[in-house]
């Protein structure tokens, strides 16, 4: 059938529709770069806050101090964190939450509660997250110390979907998700908590106090998980 739609708009028509083939080629990479800008704000955000706990004491960190070193607005920042607590422990645990669960996930061979276990305790501890001075400030002061093993929390719908592909149960692994990081959360209260002496817990320590936490869930990751 012949067009008989005038010229002017059949290429109208024409440069319409390649215009919208070229936006959903490029709308996947925008995003993309979108986010790693977003991420990469994030951790200037987060690697300022630390650097400026350290040198000046977390007391006297400003959110305009933080903004500032890391060459955004005060507004911006507020669009990525909460308080100066929240961004200084987030230079130490980024990205961990999703970490622990693609460690999991790659334990396929392993029982869950030996890969739940295994994944949390390497990426606790493999990659020395917290130097010794990061350590003794996040000990010394009570709301870094709170915000820090608050962080265990955030593993929970990361870890939950990797668990659920292991157990057929969303609510199932809802529950164990939720267990795994209480269990953590107790053992990093353990390990940043002075001894009454006032001096901090000895770092080497963590890894033990991850197993030893983690053991009482071992029976129910294993009993949940779907056979064959």
């Amino acid at each position: 059938m012949a067009d008989t739609q005038p010229p002017n708009l059949r290429a109208r028509n024409i440069a319409r529709t390649q215009l919208s083939c070229h936006t959903d080629r490029v709308t996947p990479r925008r995003t993309g770069l979108r986010e790693r800008k977003k991420q990469a704000t994030r951790e200037a955000l987060s690697s300022a806050a630390l650097r400026l706990a350290l040198e000046n004491g977390p007391d006297n960190v400003r959110v305009d101090d933080i903004a500032e070193a890391a060459g955004v607005s005060p507004r911006t920042y507020n669009n990525y964190f909460a308080s100066r607590e929240q961004a200084i422990v987030a230079a130490v645990v980024a990205e961990r939450d999703a970490r622990v669960a693609a460690a999991v996930a790659e334990r396929a061979d392993s029982t869950l509660s030996e890969a739940v276990t295994e994944a949390v305790i390497e990426q606790y501890t493999g990659q020395a997250e917290l130097g010794p001075n990061a350590l003794l400030l996040i000990s010394s002061h009570p709301a870094l110390r709170d915000a820090y093993v608050g962080t265990a929390a955030m593993m929970e719908p990361p870890l939950a979907r990797v668990i659920a592909d292991r157990v057929g149960s969303v609510e199932v692994a809802a529950v164990l998700a939720a267990s795994v990081a209480a269990a953590t959360r107790v053992a990093l209260d353990r390990w940043v908590t002075p001894a009454d002496s006032g001096l901090v817990v000895i770092t080497g320590t963590l890894p033990d106090l991850l197993r030893h936490s983690l053991a009482p869930l071992a029976p129910a990751l294993d009993a949940a998980q779907a056979p064959g």
